[in-house]
């Protein structure tokens, strides 16, 4: 698994998660939003996740 030190990560339930370290395997992330308009951290997620 290659690790991409540009993309940290500490969701280990992530089958992109590197496991050794608090990174993500990707070359890059979807990341998205959960309504019209984001105004917080909590309205956004990391939609390249996939469940181990």
């Amino acid at each position: 698994m290659k690790i991409n030190k540009s993309i940290g990560c500490t969701v280990n339930e992530c089958k992109y998660h590197a496991k050794d370290d608090s990174f993500c395997s990707l070359d890059h992330i979807n990341v998205v939003k959960h309504s019209n308009r984001a105004t917080s951290q909590e309205a956004t997620d990391c939609g390249s996740f996939e469940a181990e």
